[in-house]
């Protein structure tokens, strides 16, 4: 029995259109001969990469220099992130962008700012020697914990011009969650704002840093964005305002020379238990990769305006709303706010009036816009688009098929994306230009990316049966390790096959990603969710995506969840949460009808034990559904772990019975 039962098949193929196809920066004949030269020599080829889209200050020695699980790229070479995606758009070839807009920023109060490649450097400079005259020198780690707004970005920018790595905590996060971080970290300076705004209302981040930083904290000087007026208690000596730092600060600030591995960010990823892992990045290879994967994988022209609907606090937010985007001279838009305020068409209505014309959302936001209904969509001219995105986590094939009939109007390729905190940039994805795509696939690996379906021991899994996602050669934007603890790293990812051997190859540097997948037969990958997510169904191990794309599938199921709960009998036993689409009444017929239909799409042995329906799934506020509570909820237990991030605390009480 395959390690993981591939049970879903989808025959759907779709191509770009010909102008697509004939303007995009990587068609199909390019793409064939940069696949060769990555799978024959992936170092030659991120090589190539390096030079064609960074600007280095020297060069390196040595391509790749890899002792697993340790890897440094592009050793001895200087270059730096800031003057990437700011200096080298202002002057010579590139002088045009200097009044291009580089940020396009809506508040979700309807306020709005266009911040050109010009003004950006001067903001990004000027507070760079703010965090200078604090005391942050190279290597110094800087705490942002801030709303989306355009000074988060500034911020970011200002840390790697000067070689200060920084650590983005997401602004949903609680106080003692965020002094974890900055703790860990040892973050000296944290950057925040009195607020920002989330469905119509002011929500306060500034008490939470006071409390964050009380006691003994290596925080020396916090500073604070005014971005609602409600005011801030501001410790004298400690606190200060942003803008009256900026009054007085300088626009002159040369960027450092950094080494390529050089550290560049911080971000935690929390587990399922336990400390959260603080994924260190550094300077060239993140640079490389992400530049790389945006200009091709987005086909970014100079005329895009370009959004990633992602908060700046998850990678996602920094590698396509900041660095990737802004390196390639592209406008990207931010938006501050949810969804669905003060309307459910606010970001069909952000598409039309800026002419967005690449949108790059999670599966969870397009499952939530179908419940809504299509005449919200419908009700904005969304013809400016033309290439949609999908990251985040499997996108259901039907999720797949509304985006592209009524976001994409049947004429927009969509790049289904996989990819992780830990691996910095996109790494199996479709090519617009040069590869049909199939719903609910993230079709192969990008040129240079050895990626496989692996087995508990270490062997290849022939088609069309599941295993482990693995990448088995280094990559530029991998992460580079765990913040003070080498052997969490070493455990966590680089332990899965460190005693099998594959061919007579040893499997201890093949990194293990936690995810299961399976190839069809056409070579394309299907990513099946997390392994933590796979259910033993008597004795069938099936991943939970599969079950949840199933009841997607049906006509009157908006949005569905997936978890196994301790069974006798079975060993585990499918709960499934369904959001039924509106106005379908939920009760024993429709209970019967989706376990009929999962019957029919997958078989009798996918059939849920147990449907729960719910007008809302408990998700974080970045959209992502928090199977964790609901595994909790199906087996009776009391909720563990954190739940800082939750969207909406009802939603449990809800699901549990416990209001009325």
């Amino acid at each position: 029995m395959p390690d993981i039962e591939s049970l879903l098949s989808e025959k759907r193929v779709f191509e770009a259109s010909r102008e697509f196809r004939k303007n995009a920066h990587w068609g199909r004949k390019q793409v064939a001969a940069l696949r060769k030269e990555g799978e024959k020599n992936p170092v030659r080829f991120w090589e190539k990469m390096a030079r064609e889209h960074v600007d280095w200050f020297s060069k390196w020695k040595k391509g790749l220099d890899w002792k697993p699980p340790q890897a440094k790229w592009f050793v001895g070479a200087k270059t730096n992130v800031s003057y990437n995606c700011l200096d080298r758009h202002l002057t010579g070839s590139n002088a045009h962008r200097r009044n291009k807009a580089a940020i396009i920023w809506e508040g979700e109060p309807g306020d709005t700012r266009v911040i050109t490649y010009a003004e950006l450097h001067r903001e990004v400079c000027k507070f760079a020697n703010v965090l200078k005259g604090l005391g942050v020198k190279k290597g110094d780690r800087v705490a942002l914990y801030m709303p989306m707004v355009p000074e988060l970005a500034i911020a970011m920018l200002a840390c790697t011009r000067i070689g200060a790595p920084h650590s983005i905590v997401f602004g949903g996060f609680s106080a003692e969650a965020l002094r974890d971080r900055v703790e860990d970290a040892g973050a000296e300076v944290v950057v925040t704002a009195d607020g920002g705004y989330r469905r119509g209302e002011p929500f306060a981040l500034k008490p939470a840093v006071d409390d964050a930083v009380s006691g003994k904290s290596p925080v020396r000087h916090v500073v604070v964005v005014k971005r609602t007026g409600e005011g801030a208690t501001m410790r004298k000596g400690r606190d200060l305002w942003w803008h009256e730092l900026m009054e007085g600060a300088s626009a002159k600030c040369p960027p450092a020379k950094l080494d390529a591995e050089h550290p560049l960010f911080i971000l935690y990823t929390s587990g399922t238990t336990g400390k959260p892992k603080g994924i260190l990045h550094t300077t060239g290879g993140y640079l490389t990769h992400v530049t790389t994967t945006a200009k091709a994988i987005f086909d970014l022209k100079e005329e895009d305006t370009y959004w990633c609907t992602a908060d700046i606090g998850w990678i996602t937010g920094h590698s396509y709303v900041v660095y990737g985007i802004l390196a390639n001279g592209a406008t990207s838009l931010m938006y501050e706010g949810v969804p669905t305020h003060p309307g459910p068409d606010r970001w069909w209505d952000i598409i039309e009036r800026w002419g967005v014309t690449i949108f790059y959302t999670a599966p969870t936001a397009i499952r939530t816009f179908i419940r809504l209904g299509d005449e919200h969509p419908k009700a904005h001219d969304l013809s400016s688009l033309r290439l949609l995105g999908s990251v985040g986590e499997p996108i259901n094939p039907e999720a797949w098929m509304w985006y592209h009939r009524v976001i994409g109007g049947k004429r927009c390729p969509i790049v289904d994306t996989w990819w992780q905190t830990e691996t910095g940039g996109i790494m199996i994805t479709p090519l617009p230009g040069a590869v049909n795509t199939k719903p609910g696939s993230a079709t192969l690996p990008f040129p240079g990316v050895h990626a496989a379906i692996l087995s508990e021991e270490g062997d290849t899994v022939k088609p069309p049966d599941g295993g482990f996602l693995a990448v088995t050669h280094p990559w530029p934007g991998m992460l580079r390790g765990i913040w003070g603890d080498k052997k969490r790293f070493r455990e966590t990812y680089w332990s899965k096959w460190k005693n099998s051997t594959h061919r007579g190859k040893d499997r201890g540097g093949v990194y293990f990603p936690g995810d299961g997948a399976h190839k069809d037969k056409g070579g394309y990958f299907w990513i099946m969710g997390r392994v933590d997510d796979v259910m033993n169904i008597s004795g069938h191990r099936i991943g939970t995506m599969e079950v949840e794309s199933a009841l997607v599938s049906h006509k009157d199921v908006a949005e569905a969840a997936v978890v196994g709960r301790p069974d006798e009998i079975t060993g585990t036993a499918i709960v499934a949460f369904v959001t039924p689409k509106g106005g379908k009444q939920a009760g024993t017929a429709l209970t019967k009808a989706l376990r009929d239909h999962v019957a029919k799409e997958i078989g009798p042995i996918a059939k849920p034990k147990d449907i729960r329906f719910t007008e809302a799934l408990p998700k974080t506020r970045s959209g992502k559904i928090m199977r964790r509570l609901l595994r909790d909820i199906a087996a009776g237990k009391e909720t563990v772990g954190d739940t800082t991030t939750l969207e909406d605390y009802s939603v449990v009480a809800r699901l549990r019975g416990d209001e009325e």
